[in-house]
């Protein structure tokens, strides 16, 4: 794959692509390495970045959520290290401690579910785990970046004794203040601080009288800070401590650089590691926003976009909650070439860029916002002459600038060539650019590159028809309103609507109808059958579309019915069936009990048998005989039906308990009534309606009249309250 070139990747806004991808990184050193991100020349690696930023994508919408990756930068820390004797500060060793910790951490991760994410598993694997080094590092430096005081047994030996000395300056310092303090020696304040010791805040007139360093005064110079003689010695020797302190330290960080000089190699591929987790996810958080995904990569030289989107105009418009129209293009051997024609406005250049950027994004290893079914290949170089190309540092026209780059298309077009063209052959006279814009064309054809070119000039739509390998397209306009519909037909060249854009901002139709009879009339004759071609395969198009939808509906519809009549005829027939038994049941069922009934009053047993006999033999001479696997299956279906029936009174049953748990629920969430002596009360679920003689303690006797009650009054509800 050749290097595209910076000013192909400028054209169609690449560049404006990393500085959103870097914007979603979380480290500097992320962020630094997307705004280096260009297209890839081994296939292979393309498409195992692809593979690892579809992976990462897929964790973002499941329960598999991959570890946080943010790190420090160490490069200063790894330069330091390639020198011999130098010592990392404290800061170093941390930031070293966590990338050694962070990438462990991502390999056990991977490890567990290498099966959802095998190509990041297979990037984990590519550093070694190293658990010595974080050991090392927190055997010697804690959480809050401080040198622990077992970190060597002289340090801890020094500590103590400092700690011992800072006592007794604490106690000879209390001592020095009990006696001072007496009399009309110190200040108000008494005591201050002054180069980390604490000192007597004497007066100045009295700073004869107290023995002492004296270590500063007051900006008034009406006190003079002293430290009392009795701290002194000790304050010497903590000096001294402290020196021993500082140097037993820097031999302990001297050694722990030296333990880990040895490991720069593998903490540079850990930082590697760690920046490359940073942009795929920062790959991964890009696509998701934008709906992006991994399209199916073919070797067929086949380049299938459906709804594609243009990244950058999708993610501007979803800010402004605006729509985005997608674009669908088709290009294979058979459909090499396409060339859009159509009115100004249309939306021609930003399909052409979105063909392009969507190409350099998949093979700078982005995903790319299209439908899921869609295809691509790869190219080896993809050439573009968009947008104003006049060149002010080389004091070229816009139409000599483009000749050089169309010379540059000349050297570099072959079969495995993408060409974007927008507005091909414009810049010079129409007939004599547009001849010049055939020839091209046609070498570019004759070399097998495949591209995609806008255009107003006839001469190559009419090439584009006689080529096989090439088709012509436009973009739908409304002849109505004269707006663009943004959609892409294949198949058909499009109106430039010169004269209908014209009148419609507002420009006079006796000019427009002057301007009608200085040109060729049958040139405008074919841009108006153009036009009106357009307008009724727009309006065919929508009627087609209405009617397609209106028939799946209908036909959904028609199928659903014919699923729920069927349904219904099933079980009306098993209700019927089971009706039928449970009659034949009854009538038995009366047989038997005529008999059990004659029995009970004549005690006669002889015309019992003979009767239930009979009884028996004229339900058998209704039966047919059936095998065992038929009366399995009668019976199996009879419990079925007899489970679907109790199903549905389960149902039933169960809807009404609802019902009545909600009723309760109801009544309980009613605010409860306030009763008074004469209150006309009924129960809860009685139906007698009586007046409450008297009231206590929550206890109510009601009066019905004929007899009294005592009754809760929870249970009461209130019918007509007494009136006054």
């Amino acid at each position: 794959m050749d290097k595209i070139a910076l000013k192909t990747l400028q054209d169609l806004e690449f560049p404006t692509v990393l500085q959103q991808l870097s914007a979603r990184c979380s480290t500097a050193l992320g962020k630094e390495r997307a705004l280096s991100i260009s297209p890839q020349r081994d296939k292979e690696t393309l498409l195992n970045i692809l593979g690892e930023t579809s992976e990462y994508l897929s964790s973002l919408i499941s329960d598999n959520h991959i570890p946080n990756h943010g790190f420090d930068s160490i490069n200063s820390d790894l330069k330091l290290l390639r020198i011999e004797n130098t010592t990392l500060e404290i800061s170093g060793f941390r930031r070293i401690g966590a990338i050694c910790i962070t990438t462990n951490e991502f390999k056990k991760f991977f490890k567990k579910f290498k099966e959802y994410f095998p190509l990041l598993h297979a990037k984990s694997e590519t550093v070694e785990v190293n658990k010595e080094i974080p050991k090392e590092i927190d055997s010697v430096i804690d959480r809050f970046g401080e040198i622990k005081d077992n970190a060597s047994e002289h340090l801890r030996t020094i500590r103590q004794q400092m700690h011992q000395v800072k006592g007794k300056i604490g106690q000879s310092f209390a001592s020095a203040l009990h006696t001072y303090q007496g009399s009309d020696y110190l200040d108000e304040i008494r005591e201050s601080v002054v180069e980390n010791r604490r000192v007597l805040a004497v007066k100045a007139m009295y700073r004869k009288k107290v023995k002492g360093s004296v270590m500063g005064s007051s900006k008034t110079g009406s006190i003079v800070y002293i430290e009392p003689e009795t701290t002194l010695k000790y304050s010497r020797e903590l000096n001294n401590l402290e020196f021993d302190e500082k140097e037993e330290v820097q031999r302990i960080l001297n050694a722990l650089t030296a333990q880990i000089r040895p490991f720069a190699p593998l903490l540079s591929d850990y930082q590697d590691f760690l920046a490359h987790m940073d942009v795929t996810a920062a790959k991964a958080k890009y696509a998701s926003e934008m709906n992006a995904l991994m399209p199916t990569i073919n070797t067929e030289r086949e380049l299938h976009l459906r709804d594609a989107y243009h990244p950058l105009l999708y993610m501007s418009n979803k800010r402004k909650r605006e729509k985005t129209f997608p674009q669908s293009i088709v290009l294979h051997p058979e459909n090499r070439i396409i060339v859009i024609s159509g009115p100004n406005a249309g939306g021609k250049s930003i399909t052409l860029k979105t063909i392009g950027l969507l190409q350099v994004m998949l093979q700078s290893g982005l995903l790319v916002p299209v439908h899921e079914r869609s295809t691509m290949c790869l190219f080896d170089a993809v050439l573009t002459d968009i947008g104003d190309n006049q060149s002010i540092e080389n004091h070229l026209s816009t139409y000599s600038y483009r000749l050089k780059n169309m010379n540059r298309f000349l050297r570099k077009c072959d079969k495995n060539t993408l060409f974007l063209i927008d507005e091909f052959g414009t810049g010079s006279d129409p007939e004599l650019g547009g001849a010049l814009a055939e020839a091209f064309l046609e070498v570019f054809y004759e070399r097998g590159a495949y591209g995609v070119i806008t255009t107003h000039y006839a001469n190559l739509k009419a090439l584009a028809d006689e080529l096989p390998h090439t088709t012509n397209a436009n973009m739908l306009f409304d002849g109505k309103t004269l707006e663009p519909t943004f959609q892409l037909v294949l198949g058909e060249a499009g109106s430039s609507f010169t004269f209908e854009v014209a009148q419609k901002n507002g420009i006079p139709y006796s000019l427009i109808n002057k301007a009608k009879k200085k040109i060729e009339r049958g040139k405008v004759r074919f841009d108006a059958t153009i036009a009106k071609l357009q307008k009724e395969r727009s309006k065919m198009v929508q009627t087609g579309s209405r009617l397609q939808e209106e028939e799946s509906k209908a036909r959904e519809e028609t199928l659903r019915l014919e699923k729920l009549n069927a349904k219904v005829k099933s079980k009306l027939e098993n209700y019927q069936e089971l009706y039928d038994h449970d009659q034949r049941m009854i009538q038995l069922g009366n047989k038997v009990n005529t008999a059990a009934d004659k029995y009970f009053h004549d005690k006669k047993r002889r015309p019992l048998v003979s009767e239930l006999l009979r009884i028996v033999e004229t339900e058998n001479s209704k039966r047919k005989k059936k095998s065992a696997t038929e009366a399995k299956a009668e019976r199996n279906k009879k419990v079925q039906v007899q489970q679907e029936v109790q199903k549905e009174v389960k149902v039933i049953r169960e809807r009404k308990k609802v019902e009545k748990k909600k009723a309760i629920v109801k009544e309980k969430n009613k605010p409860k009534p306030v009763f008074k002596i004469g209150d006309r009360v009924r129960m809860h679920d009685g139906k007698a309606v009586g007046s409450i003689d008297s009231l206590e303690k929550n206890k109510a006797i009601v009066n019905y009249g004929i007899f009294t009650t005592n009754v809760s009054v929870d249970q009461l509800e209130l019918v007509e309250a007494k009136k006054k």
